[in-house]
């Protein structure tokens, strides 16, 4: 009897304190795949407004969302958008992709106030190489340096941005960078979402408490989905990490279930840093 309860112990511990882990069946035919798509696509994006920041000799366009009913005398949070590698430009409009794209929907835009930044890089904002370990990994670009002063200047223009909640969301490379940001300065965000991302794992220690959400297709043959796997398991203390492997989903694919609910906004709204 008192194995049983030394066991149940142990059990009701990792329980408690270890990340959570779990797996969606979830498939997206063609009509889902088109519909979902095009609904993001019919929104008006002049919301937006168009802005350069300048660091020297780096520039980087980048489009940026007010909340609904702003009021200096109230605190909202700062989304930060990242692209994949097919938006890399200076148009100012091509990163605007799905993720951004969902702060417009109106039952999103109502319920979730917040400012959203999308950044646009003109070149990979991070690089991907093999450690020693035979694992991909990815390293930031000058950019992503630049991209934290960027966010203290939004600071200073915008006092009523609630430095407790800045958040980060990303998609593919756009993935990789939300994480290259999140090393380089762990204690200025509040929690990131890394769809289908190579990993960085250049300041393991540091981000070991903090509101992390790895979503990854295990079909995924671009970005490999055995990256996640191992900072998952690199990360394996960190009570506050959630993985979500898509059985059924691929690299091109797996961001479509997310565009049509309020999922993502809704669990980033709840972490403060």
């Amino acid at each position: 009897m008192k194995f049983k309860i030394i066991l149940f112990l142990i059990f009701t511990i990792n329980q408690a304190f270890a990340q959570k882990k779990e797996f969606r069946d979830t498939e997206v035919d063609t009509i889902t795949f088109l519909n979902n798509r095009k609904l993001l696509n019919s929104l008006d994006t002049k919301g937006f407004q168009k802005k350069t920041f300048a660091d020297n000799e780096i520039k980087i366009p980048y489009r940026f969302l007010t909340p609904k009913n702003n009021s200096k005398n109230k605190k909202f949070p700062l989304v930060i958008t990242f692209h994949n590698s097919t938006r890399i430009g200076n148009d100012n409009e091509s990163q605007l992709e799905p993720f951004a794209k969902i702060w417009l929907r109106d039952e999103i835009y109502e319920k979730y106030p917040c400012y959203v930044a999308a950044p646009q890089f003109n070149k990979r904002s991070t690089n991907y190489e093999t450690n020693n370990e035979g694992v991909q990994i990815s390293k930031p670009s000058d950019e992503v340096f630049a991209l934290l002063k960027l966010i203290q200047d939004l600071e200073k223009e915008h006092p009523n941005i609630d430095k407790s909640r800045i958040y980060l969301i990303g998609y593919s490379m756009g993935g990789s960078t939300a994480q290259n940001l999140m090393n380089l300065q762990p204690n200025a965000f509040a929690a990131i979402v890394s769809v289908a991302a190579v990993p960085d794992l250049s300041n393991l220690n540091n981000i070991k408490e903090k509101n992390i959400w790895l979503i990854h297709g295990k079909k995924d043959d671009e970005n490999p989905y055995i990256g996640s796997v191992e900072l998952y398991n690199k990360l394996s203390s960190d009570k506050n990490l959630i993985f979500t492997t898509f059985t059924n989903l691929h690299h091109n694919n797996i961001v479509i279930p997310f565009l049509v609910t309020d999922e993502i906004p809704k669990w980033l709204f709840q972490k403060r840093r």
